[in-house]
């Protein structure tokens, strides 16, 4: 891999510079079809379509990484326009600097709705985004008192949500929403907040809330946690904060510094992380070359016709969901639970029929992908296990291998055909995705 051979350095300055080049655009142009149909499912097929081919992987992981982190759900927001915005949103400032971000986040229509900050008013404070803003975007829980909550809902007071004059976008018939200030609903009292006392206002509370230590602290933890692995020393996630903090909180630069610690390449960080359902399903696609044949799929086609394309998308999607994690409807305000909890009995037998929906009973790919060419230049049975083994990047023993190869040779026969391959690869893929070695990233 070129990547590799680049070394620590560059690999994290390449991964880091995301380099979409026409890539996003092209997304931009399709999305609006799928939004005509107010369907969440269809957003977020659209939204794995675009992971599965991205040019810039290390982007939608991160964005993905945002998207629990401040999460929203279509559940109570209801408006697919309003999710793909806050998508868009996190995506735009995924790689960029922190407190634009939380503010930009603070003020979007979706997070609006989903906190209740739309009906924070002077007479009567909401504390949902304020106690929110502390102990899930920014501190931790335990790094504030509740009157610091009660003070910030009083600053955040007046921010709410309005309507545009029009419809946008092809078939939308209610205007889209978003923020708006109402200066007679908001206290202009004043108010002490972490320390930091007079009339302030939302912004003043984010400013304040990203100066301080522990914000940089908690997002160094928490980025480390979903790219490394689990309870890191605290002086490695001191070290990190501290390059953060120099940054001006720039995602990059922590990134970049998480990257080429010497600690990441250690044994303790190898394959150390529970796989969550994305990295499951929308990674062996992209190693399978699926996501290149979605993209060939969908080229050159008009707008309104992109939609019944997405059927192989919307299929992986159902399968994601039954792993636990559906896109665009976190389970609550503090997101997806990782680690173990994604390996749980019910799980498993999706993780394992997963092999069945790529290449066998149920799959959606059949007309389009046929593994045989994977297995030319040795189409034994020997050759299907080990083919599939290095495709996946599966770390599976000498010493499971021959349940592997018996696999495939119970149902390929006497030899691989064009019309068996698949099954053989089914076969294979079930064992790979039940070993407990595979369930970690």
């Amino acid at each position: 891999d070129e990547t590799v051979k680049l070394g620590p350095a560059l690999a994290a300055k390449k991964l880091v510079a995301a380099d979409e080049g026409d890539f996003s655009g092209q997304m931009h142009t399709f999305a609006q079809t799928v939004l005509a149909t107010n369907s969440s499912p269809t957003l977020a097929a659209w939204w794995l379509h675009r992971m599965l081919h991205t040019p810039a992987p290390l982007l939608e992981k991160t964005t993905l990484f945002w998207h629990s982190h401040f999460a929203s759900s279509s559940a109570k927001v209801t408006d697919t326009r309003l999710m793909f915005n806050q998508n868009e949103l996190l995506r735009r400032f995924a790689l960029g600097k922190f407190e634009p971000m939380v503010l930009g986040i603070a003020r979007d229509p979706a997070m609006l709705i989903y906190l209740d900050s739309a009906t924070n008013r002077k007479t009567h404070p909401n504390e949902n985004f304020a106690r929110e803003v502390m102990e899930l975007f920014t501190l931790g829980i335990g790094n504030y008192t509740e009157q610091d909550i009660k003070e910030a809902a009083r600053a955040f007071t007046g921010w709410s949500i309005g309507r545009t004059n029009r419809a946008e976008g092809a078939g939308q018939k209610r205007p889209l929403a978003n923020f708006a200030f109402r200066p007679n609903l908001h206290d202009d009292g004043e108010k002490t907040v972490l320390g930091k006392t007079g009339p302030l206002v939302g912004e003043d509370v984010i400013d304040h809330l990203c100066e301080l230590p522990r914000t940089s602290y908690y997002i160094a933890f928490k980025l480390w946690e979903w790219f490394a692995y689990p309870d890191p020393s605290e002086a490695l996630i001191q070290n990190l904060a501290s390059e953060f903090r120099k940054s001006s909180l720039d995602i990059k630069t922590l990134l970049r510094a998480i990257m080429t610690s010497p600690e990441f390449y250690r044994d303790k960080a190898e394959r150390a992380i529970y796989k969550n359902p994305v990295d499951f399903v929308a990674v062996t696609l992209r190693q399978l070359g699926v996501g290149q044949i979605l993209s060939e799929m969908v080229a050159g086609l008009q707008p309104g016709e992109f939609q019944g394309r997405l059927v192989p998308a919307l299929s992986s999607y159902g399968a994601m969901k039954q792993m636990g994690m559906q896109l665009l409807f976190p389970p609550d305000v503090a997101g997806w639970d990782s680690g173990p909890a994604w390996v749980t009995t019910a799980t498993m037998v999706e993780r394992i029929s997963w092999g069945d929906k790529v290449f066998g009973r149920g799959a959606r790919y059949n007309a389009q992908y046929s593994s045989y060419r994977l297995f030319d230049q040795d189409p034994t049975a020997r050759g299907v296990a080990t083919k599939l083994v290095s495709v996946l990047d599966a770390p599976i023993p000498a010493s499971k291998m021959a349940k592997l190869t018996e696999a495939a040779q119970r149902a390929m026969g006497s030899r691989l055909t064009e019309q068996n391959a698949n099954a053989a690869a089914a076969a294979v893929a079930r064992l790979i995705f039940a070993s407990p070695e595979f369930q970690f990233a």
